[in-house]
């Protein structure tokens, strides 16, 4: 039986999808018990001469995707966590310190990103006001932050957003929607500034019609 199959077939069962994950996670910590933790290098990909500094909490279960490219550096503080959905990272990749990941989140090669950042695909639903928001679960959006991008320290990057190539957020952005390949973007909500024209050579203001895509 491969693994895809093993998985739906948990799906299917629901008492044995709950007896799974209350083996796995913590109930209250919401992250994985010990015993599963000690066993994190085995499914943990982890890439040549990348570097998981001691003091990163990893909310990593093994039941999504972790993955960490070539030199690539998490520096200390962090907190990574793919309890509702993947959490991939390329290769020459620098996660600085104190950022928070929640999957589902892919970050490609050559990425910066500052301190204090955080960068979260899940979403709380509310939208039934006779449950507690706690009783009604969540929704995720896959993030994807494409190559050579740089975020400034204490950005927010919200579910579903979409960051081009070669694109710069400024320090302190929210980034609510998607913002396309070589844009330099800023404020709450981030709006595109500036952004490479191919033609003439040069950053120039761009268009409010094309600032942002979704």
């Amino acid at each position: 039986m491969s693994l895809q199959s093993l998985k739906e077939k948990i799906k299917k069962n629901p008492g044995m999808k709950r007896a799974i994950h209350r083996f796995i996670m913590h109930p209250v910590k919401t992250r994985p018990n010990w015993w599963i933790r000690m066993f994190d290098f085995l499914y943990l990909k982890q890439g040549r001469k990348s570097v998981i500094y001691r003091s990163v909490r990893k909310d990593l279960p093994p039941f999504n995707r972790f993955s960490l490219g070539e030199y690539s550096v998490i520096e200390d503080f962090c907190c990574l966590n793919n309890g509702v959905g993947d959490l991939v990272i390329g290769h020459h990749t620098r996660i600085g310190l104190g950022n928070t990941l929640i999957g589902p989140v892919t970050i490609g090669n050559h990425v910066n990103l500052a301190q204090h950042i955080t960068v979260s695909g899940l979403n709380h639903n509310y939208t039934d006001v006779e449950k507690r928001i706690d009783e009604q679960g969540v929704s995720t959006e896959p993030i994807v932050i494409e190559d050579d991008v740089w975020i400034g320290a204490n950005s927010v990057i919200l579910a579903g957003v979409t960051i081009g190539r070669h694109c710069i957020v400024a320090a302190g952005s929210v980034v609510s929607r998607s913002i396309p390949p070589y844009s330099v973007c800023a404020g709450t909500p981030a709006r595109v500034i500036r952004r490479y024209d191919p033609q003439s050579k040069e950053w120039k203001k761009p268009d409010p019609l094309i600032s942002t895509h979704k």
